[in-house]
């Protein structure tokens, strides 16, 4: 009886391991396309609009953003946990009526976000101190609607562990932002309309890219729906809607508090950076301008490893969800093992090189706006330091929530905030520190967040691989990686004088170096790699050539 429980136990844990890769790979690389594209969308936005209007663009979507979190940072979760729930257990019509009660819930949050947007925009503008961003906070506003009808049907299909709608919607999403952002700024400034007005034009190409996602998530539920109608009517739910919806708040409301603290945060660090700029010298364009750059190319650049992490957390959800559900102690330690283990193989070598390469990394993407990457790359080397502890962040928070242990991220986010706040508002408001307070207040956020999480998360997850083969290895190849990676930038300056054909080059290297060294350091296991898609494949050529460290 005890070997059919370790066998059942040990199966749990690879079959796991394996949806759980298959799920983090589609996302990550939908995710990467998707920041690709969000990239290439900056580029001619900042060349059409200047840091000015990028100012009034990223005073709408902070805004936006805080809405947007509000009304669908829990409940997607929540619902993927309760669809995950009800397929483990084979209770189809419950999973139904479910998905209805949640879509009744987004539209009805996303229709009264929409509505306060449009009605209180001028106040919105002027009390962040940017009264022209007025047009672009009303452009953005039907945007919000769109998203919560979208995540609603992700959050169904991530319950299901189908990551594959997820994936292909962010695309729809990103794609129609970029080209109908750059068409309606571009005839905006054609037809002489000034700079508040072309970046409102801009953001309605974001609302017409969350339509376009919405409409082909609603497509694809639809035929979902009619291929599944025998088994849903095969089955019974004793739930009514009223029960399902307290269990999805009940769920979802700690989630979104914990979510919009750090959302607020950002409302108040934004006000902060303009007003603490202003109280030192800066004037109101001025302050305006320094904002535009900090946050169109420094933040950006730092958060895209983390947004590339954040699929390790939804697939991370459902997957740890159906392993509490069913009581597998190996599952949920192998689950939580690999989601840490992941972020950490990417975040660490991603925040040395961002702090040490952030000026190659802004001109080779905003190579004709030299002024604000002079005043962008000194902040964003500092932002680069806080890439690890952000991941983090993103998966501790996700392994918390699927334990139900949803009040302790608000209790990090929180203290978190309150250390940001604080300590943005002194530092910037120092003349000889400035708008440098900014990362420096990031920074210190988010160690004091990671630190508490991660108390939290030894308290409640079963115990799995410890510091030194999670941070400690992947921390010794990427140094590794770095001394390399500095070597053949200097070498390949010295007979090309191209800093980003020697950056290109380093960076090249730099990936090769530190794929090589997280094997012979044993940062990355057999068992992790046979979790990958053609897993045993990449298994055989790696042992053929003698670089795999045996399995632990």
């Amino acid at each position: 009886m005890g070997a059919l429980r370790n066998s059942a136990e040990a199966a749990d844990r690879e079959n796991g391991g394996k949806g759980f890769m298959s799920g983090v790979l589609v996302l990550s690389i939908s995710t990467f396309a998707v920041k690709l594209i969000g990239l290439a969308y900056k580029i001619p936005m900042m060349a059409l609009l200047g840091a000015e209007g990028m100012g009034y663009f990223n005073s709408a979507y902070e805004i936006y953003a805080l809405l947007c979190v509000i009304s669908t940072a829990g409940l997607p979760v929540a619902l993927s946990m309760l669809v995950s729930g009800c397929a483990e257990n084979k209770n189809y019509l419950k999973m139904a009526r479910v998905y209805r009660t949640a879509m009744t819930v987004f539209a009805l949050l996303g229709g009264l976000g929409t509505a306060f947007m449009l009605i209180f925009a001028e106040r919105l503008s002027a009390f962040i101190e940017n009264p022209d961003a007025v047009w672009s906070i009303a452009a953005i506003a039907p945007a919000l609607l769109c998203v919560c009808v979208a995540s609603a049907v992700r959050g169904y299909f991530q319950g299901l562990c189908k990551m594959s709608p997820t994936a292909i919607s962010q695309l729809i999403e990103a794609l129609g932002k970029l080209i109908l952002g750059v068409l309606f700024a571009r005839i905006a400034l054609d037809a002489g309309y000034g700079i508040p007005v072309a970046a409102a034009l801009a953001i309605v190409g974001i609302s017409a890219g969350t339509l376009l996602s919405a409409l082909y998530l609603l497509a694809l539920k639809l035929l979902h729906n009619r291929k599944n109608k025998d088994i849903i009517s095969d089955s019974s739910c004793e739930d009514d809607r009223e029960r399902i919806a307290a269990k999805l708040f009940r769920i979802a409301i700690p989630i979104t508090l914990s979510s919009a603290v750090l959302g607020v945060t950002r409302i108040i660090d934004m006000a902060l950076i303009m007003r603490r700029l202003q109280d030192i010298g800066y004037s109101t364009a001025g302050a305006n301008a320094v904002y535009g750059s900090y946050t169109t190319l420094a933040v950006p650049v730092f958060g895209l490893i983390p947004s590339l992490i954040a699929p390790v957390a939804l697939a991370l959800v459902p997957r740890l969800s159906a392993h509490i559900e069913r009581g597998s102690i190996e599952g949920q330690a192998a689950i939580v093992s690999s989601s840490l283990r992941i972020t950490a193989l990417f975040a660490i070598p991603a925040s040395m090189g961002i702090a040490l390469y952030s000026r190659n990394i802004l001109e080779l993407l905003f190579g004709d706006e030299a002024e604000a990457i002079s005043t962008a790359a000194p902040l964003l080397a500092l932002l680069g330091i806080s890439i690890l502890f952000a991941s983090l962040i993103t998966t501790t928070n996700a392994i918390l929530q699927s334990y139900m242990r949803t009040s302790r991220p608000i209790i990090s986010m929180a203290i978190g905030a309150a250390v940001k706040v604080v300590s943005a508002y002194i530092l910037i408001g120092i003349p000889s520190v400035g708008v440098y307070g900014a990362p420096i207040s990031t920074l210190l956020c988010n160690i004091t967040v990671t630190t508490l999480n991660m108390y939290f998360v030894s308290r409640y997850a079963p115990e799995g691989d410890g510091v030194f083969k999670i941070y400690v290895r992947p921390f010794a190849a990427a140094c590794v990686m770095m001394i390399a990676s500095l070597g053949i930038y200097s070498l390949v300056l010295s007979f090309i004088e191209s800093t980003s054909v020697a950056f290109v080059a380093a960076m090249v290297a730099a990936v090769a170096v530190y794929g090589l060294f997280t094997l012979l350091f044993g940062a990355v296991s057999e068992e992790d790699i046979l979790m990958m898609p053609f897993g045993e494949r990449i298994i055989a050529v790696i042992k053929r050539i003698g670089l795999l460290k045996t399995k632990e």
